[in-house]
């Protein structure tokens, strides 16, 4: 590539990096002043790693190789949901999202998903054909964009077709390289909501057909919508109350719900923390990766078995003793699972009780919950306790202060402290410390029956493991007990109910919308604590989709698509 165009490519890539950082500006607004209709701001969010892998399965199948690493997303008042709100690209991130649109358009193209993805033939397969081009671009663009393409839109993509076909002597090439520039749009990659005036409130604004569609669709699917919901977008049929609830009703009713309610709970739980987590193969030898994947599919199948299954109380997530395990967790656990299932067939997951007088009973006792809050070569009260804080009742524990002495706890441990709760008690000797450690320690130390990998444990260094604790004023005698306190602290209500808004919102919810904030709880407890039915409600509320004024947008704040289609020509051509 000669030096010039090597300038040139790089001139377009950093215009787009800045473009989407000015999107994402932007749209962060203000919220309305007249409050009376407690409207928020819009937001526009970057796909999620999990949203992106969604689309491309719903829209291409399921057998594409996405052959690329995401931008790290953030967390925000602890979802990674409200901070894809906050978050932009960087250059190096935008060539992960152009190789992986690459690679998805090359595969959504080739011989084996041409038949089934194309609804067209060209022809000639050596030509250039507008009208298969357009019939295939228009549908496709439809679904990624969550709206139609606008003619501008699609004339450059044909435009790039055409072009790329002439330069390849391909047209499934030619066809491709347009879908690889649709792949690695803004337009596509980020989600905005596009405001307009409301004419149900004077003075107020409301999100547009399509921005309601995607906000319900993320929201139950965590995918874009599909094609019923665009048309039903389309026909006007979402601002009414009867053709939302009829689409809510649909969502609610489709398999693609789990998809939804598992990602809040990934999200919840924190699990992208598995993909860092690592443990002592020397002190651990059962906790293989294989182990780790299961412990975190086991937690998510014991949710969804409580909250969609049977459509439990919310709360029993932290008191069921009702669960599934795999033979890799069956060592854990040290119960004997045999990889067999009904009639001598073949299944992995096996539905295992654990008995009444069983220490086991909630997640907050799984291995998933117990290891992924742990140190590498050892078990952690301290760690273990601010997670319960934070993840089941959306508490902040503050950092330690900077210039915080381990002094007293590493003499504590020097001269023979054998178990935890003797070592930790050296921090409420140290007035920057006991602040935290009084409320966390206590509820860890409950868990302290689990070493480091979740296994159970009596002893520690030969000493009894005394595992009483308190939370809140609340005492109980093991971890059993710290499940059913859980169960019984309202702030456990409080927090499932603020951070599934806060999913569906896309971001915080402000204080004005606390009035909301109250009557979904009321109705959350009135329903038995039933997740669906709160999902339902959020999905129908007005708050959902009332929003504060558009501000107006920098001229050229995106740049035009032919200049990104260009740059993809020049680098194939190259």
């Amino acid at each position: 590539m000669s030096e010039a165009k090597m300038k040139k490519s790089r001139l377009i890539g950093a215009a787009v990096v800045v473009a989407v950082a000015a999107v994402t500006a932007v749209t962060l607004l203000p919220g309305s002043d007249d409050h009376k209709f407690s409207a928020g701001p819009s937001v526009t969010r970057r796909l999620t790693a999990e949203q992106y892998r969604n689309i491309v399965q719903d829209v291409f199948g399921g057998d594409i190789d996405l052959g690329g690493r995401f931008e790290p997303d953030m967390r925000v008042d602890g979802l990674l949901a409200v901070g894809a709100s906050q978050v932009s690209i960087t250059a190096a991130g935008m060539e992960q999202y152009d190789a992986m649109g690459r690679a998805v358009a090359a595969q959504a193209v080739d011989a084996n998903h041409r038949d089934m993805l194309v609804p067209c033939k060209p022809a000639s397969p050596v030509a250039a054909d507008e009208k298969c081009a357009r019939e295939f671009l228009s549908k496709v663009g439809r679904l990624l964009y969550r709206r139609p393409l606008t003619e501008e839109q699609l004339s450059a993509y044909l435009t790039a077709a055409s072009e790329a076909t002439r330069i390849t002597g391909d047209f499934y090439q030619g066809l491709g390289l347009s879908l690889a520039s649709m792949l690695s749009s803004p337009s596509f990659l980020f989600v905005e909501q596009i405001v307009e005036p409301d004419p149900e409130h004077k003075g107020g604004f409301r999100l547009d057909d399509y921005s309601v569609a995607a906000q319900l669709s993320f929201f139950l699917w965590n995918s874009a919508p599909d094609s019923m919901l665009l048309s039903a977008a389309a026909a006007g049929e979402l601002q009414t109350r009867r053709g939302l609830e009829r689409q809510v009703k649909r969502m609610m009713t489709s398999p693609r719900l789990e998809q939804g309610v598992r990602a809040f709970f990934v999200d919840q739980l924190r699990f992208d923390e598995f993909e860092v987590l690592a443990k002592d193969a020397a002190l651990f030898p059962k906790f293989s990766a294989q182990a780790a994947a299961d412990a975190r599919e086991q937690t998510m199948k014991t949710v969804l078995d409580v909250v969609l299954t049977r459509n439990a109380d919310y709360r029993e997530i932290f008191t069921t003793r009702k669960t599934f395990l795999t033979p890799e967790l069956g060592a854990i656990y040290q119960v004997p699972i045999f990889k067999e299932g009904p009639n001598g067939s073949p299944d992995e997951w096996q539905p295992y009780e654990f008995a009444a007088d069983d220490p086991r009973g909630g997640i907050l006792t799984q291995v998933a919950f117990t290891a992924l809050h742990s140190p590498a070569g050892r078990g952690s009260p301290t760690l273990r306790g601010k997670a319960v804080r934070e993840i089941a009742l959306c508490q902040t524990v503050p950092p330690p202060p900077a210039d915080v002495s381990f002094t007293e706890f590493e003499n504590n441990t020097a001269h023979g402290a054998s178990t935890a709760r003797e070592r930790l008690a050296a921090h409420a000797t140290v007035p920057s410390c006991s602040g935290c450690h009084k409320i966390i320690d206590p509820i860890g130390f409950a868990l302290e029956n689990f070493d480091g990998a979740g296994e159970f444990r009596t002893t520690e260094n030969g000493s009894p493991i005394d595992p009483t604790g308190e939370i809140d004023g609340i005492s109980y005698r093991d971890a059993g007990g710290l499940g059913q306190a859980i169960y019984d602290n309202p702030a456990a209500v409080t927090c499932v109910v603020d951070r599934l808004s806060a999913r569906a919102l896309g971001r915080t919810p402000m204080k004005e919308e606390r009035k909301w904030l109250r009557e979904l709880r009321a109705d959350f407890e009135k329903s038995g604590h039933r997740l669906p039915a709160l999902m339902q409600e959020i999905a129908l509320s007005d708050a959902l989709y009332r929003v504060g004024p558009p501000k107006a947008a920098p001229a050229n704040r995106l740049p035009p698509t032919e200049e990104i289609i260009t740059a993809e020509l020049e680098r194939h051509h190259e």
